[in-house]
Order: structure tokens, then C-alpha cells, then sequence
């Protein structure tokens, strides 16, 4: 009876191992699904929300081919450039899908472009291009590509790094710079493209650029936009009340409570912020791709993969290169996400989901399930 009891003993401990085994193996292992281009990437898993643009529930019919970011874990060797007719099925796919998303948002495609999405708009009179910034998913490089096609310089490696973002010096006209009329025909006529990525990762990348390095000198984000930021959500208010920057210290979770607060406390620091607040605006507020006809949209996570086929797109392909991409500096970093919100509570997350979920249909992103579930 002993000998038995003891068997079975040791049988509880092997499973219970082999389920230790699993469940640390499960945090490193999901289910996968191809991407854009038919390769395979690891999904972010979690039950999906029912989503909703504006003030309407959106029926998300799956579309194929919506992009899934991979982990950082994947290989940072150079993936194979796709075909022309990759490219076209792939970028079928993802004006099918922001078509099929603006449809079910009522009145979207029927707002007029407002002067702030022209703000946003570079224009090249000289190759019939339009290109809308969206800080903080690589547009330095394009602007650069904007500056050699309008013959400033000859190769983007000689395009000063101060001239790019001085705008009194590049060159680059901005759209809302020509009269209704002109805007009219360029809107119609011109090859119009956005770079994308993943919402939640370009806002860990505004913040860390803006409140933590802040690599250009722009000291009003620490000395003006995070102590306001701190005086209304940091929670203890002794240290709230007397916040002066930089030792006051902008933590990631105050700046989720401002861009996920939904009463009009965040507009009125928006209005204060003036134009700071493009490097964390939504798409929609950015480039109106509900209301402008976009030629083309590159993903940030396949964008070595995208630009060639941009570039012949607008027609521009032998006449600049795009700057050289480090490999795997464009890979979604899940890792990277858990981390910054890992202080951050599933309410706070979704709250901040509520407010970029629109961002996330539009462009095929999977909803961050794994920040709340």
C-alpha cells in the first residue's frame, strides 16, 4: 500500500513540474500569424474588445493581411525585399482596410481637412509628392528624401542634420501654405503616402524623447509640459503642488492619465501646449486619413520592406535612396511595451486605448490585450 501511495506521490510531482515547465515556457511562446507579407511574426494575444471610432461601435470585418508587429526576440537579419506584386497586394490590403474602417466612422470622410492636418503635410511641387509627418515613426529620414528631390542636396547623407527640422531653412513647404484652390489640385493630383507603427509604441518612444533625453534641446518639455502634466495627475499632491522640472521627473503613468483623460482637463493642457502635442496626436488628428485619399501607407515595422515601393510609387526611385536602416531598430519591441507599462493599471490602459483605438483599426494593429488581461 506504501509502495503504491509512494508512486502516486511522485506521479503529482512529475505533473506538477511539467506544469511549472509549461506555464514558464507560455510567456515566451504564442500562437503565430502572418503578416503583411505573408511571414510569420508573433501575435499578441487576449480577447479582443468590441472597438469603437468616435461615437460608433465598428464591426472590424477581418480583412486580410492587417499587420502584426513581432517581438523583439526575432532575428535582425535583413528580410528579403517583396516583389511589385507583393507590394500591391500588400498595400490593397491596408487602403482596403482604412476604407473599410472611415465607412463605418460616421462623418469622418465628410469633415473638411482642418489647417492643423495641413500644417502636417510636406509638399514637393517638383515630383507631385505629399508626405504627412507622423513624429516619432521616422520622419527626419523622409523629410531628409523630401530635401534632396526638391535639389537642396544631392544624397540624403549630406542634408545637415539642424537643417532638417528647421523649417525656415529646408525648404519644405507646407501644405496649408497655398491658396484653397492649389490645395484642392494637389490633394486630387499628387502621390499622397503616411508612415504608421504601433500606437502604443510610438507614444513610449515620444515620451522617452521628449521627457527622458530629449536629444534636440527643446528644455520647455521638462520645464514647462511635464510640470503641468505633473500638477494635475501625479497623485500625490504634496509633491504634485510644488513640481518644478527637471527634478520633478515625468513618470510614464502621469503622462498615460493626461492623453487618456477624457474630460476637459487634457484639452485645456492641449490648447497650452500649442504644437508640442503633434508627437503625441492621433493619426486621425495628424493626417485625416479618413478625409484624404492616401496613395500609399507604410508601416514603420516593415518599412525596410515598404520604402522601395513607396519610392517607385511616387516615381522618385532613381533619383534618391533612402537613408541606410540598422537592422531590427524598426521590429515591434513587446518587451519594451510590458516594461514602460508595467506601472501603468488596466484601467489607466484602457482609458489610453480608448482614446487611440481608432489609430489601431485603421491601420490593422492588434489591440494590447496583453497590458489588461
Amino acid at each position: 500500500m506504501s509502495q503504491t501511495m509512494r508512486h502516486r506521490w511522485l506521479l503529482l510531482g512529475a505533473c506538477g513540474w511539467v506544469l511549472l515547465i509549461l506555464m514558464f515556457a507560455s510567456k515566451f511562446i504564442s500562437f503565430r500569424t502572418t503578416d503583411d507579407y505573408g511571414e510569420k511574426s508573433i501575435a499578441q494575444s487576449g480577447t479582443l474588445p468590441v472597438p469603437v471610432l468616435g461615437n460608433k461601435v465598428v464591426v472590424a470585418t477581418p480583412l486580410p493581411g492587417p499587420e502584426v508587429p513581432a517581438v523583439s526576440v526575432t532575428t535582425n537579419l535583413p528580410s528579403p525585399l517583396p516583389s511589385a506584386t507583393d507590394w500591391l497586394d500588400v498595400s490593397e490590403k491596408r487602403l482596403e482596410l482604412l476604407s473599410a474602417v472611415c465607412k463605418n466612422a460616421s462623418g469622418k470622410t465628410r469633415d473638411p481637412v482642418n489647417k492643423f492636418v495641413m500644417d502636417r503635410i510636406f509638399v514637393c511641387d517638383k515630383h507631385k509628392i505629399l508626405f504627412c509627418q507622423t513624429p516619432k515613426v521616422g520622419n527626419t529620414q523622409w523629410k531628409k528624401v523630401l530635401i534632396v528631390l526638391n535639389g537642396d542636396y544631392p544624397t540624403v547623407d549630406e542634408v545637415p542634420e539642424d537643417i532638417v527640422h528647421r523649417h525656415d531653412k529646408n525648404h519644405l513647404r507646407r501644405l496649408s501654405s497655398f491658396t484653397p484652390s492649389e490645395i484642392s489640385e494637389r490633394l486630387r493630383l499628387y502621390f499622397k503616402f503616411l508612415i504608421v507603427r504601433d500606437p502604443f509604441e510610438r507614444l513610449i518612444s515620444a515620451f522617452k524623447d521628449k521627457f527622458v533625453e530629449n536629444p534636440r534641446f527643446e528644455p520647455w518639455y521638462k520645464t514647462e509640459i511635464a510640470p503641468a502634466i505633473i500638477r494635475r495627475y501625479r497623485r500625490d499632491r504634496r509633491v504634485a503642488a510644488g513640481a518644478t522640472a527637471p527634478a520633478a521627473g515625468l513618470r510614464f503613468r502621469e503622462f498615460v492619465r493626461y492623453l487618456g483623460d477624457t474630460d476637459g482637463r487634457r484639452r485645456h493642457l492641449d490648447y497650452e501646449f500649442g504644437e508640442a502635442v503633434i508627437h503625441w496626436a492621433t493619426y486621425s488628428e495628424l493626417c485625416a486619413p479618413c478625409q484624404i485619399g492616401y496613395s500609399a501607407v507604410g508601416h514603420h515595422e516593415t518599412l525596410e520592406r515598404d520604402v522601395p515601393h513607396i519610392l517607385r510609387g511616387a516615381g522618385v526611385e532613381a533619383l534618391v535612396e533612402y537613408p541606410a536602416i540598422p537592422p531590427g531598430i524598426t521590429r515591434y519591441n513587446r518587451t519594451k511595451v510590458e516594461q514602460y507599462f508595467a506601472g501603468v493599471s488596466g484601467a489607466e490602459v484602457r482609458k489610453l486605448y480608448a482614446r487611440y483605438q481608432g489609430d489601431f483599426l485603421l491601420f490593422g494593429y492588434p489591440p494590447p490585450n496583453f497590458l489588461w488581461s
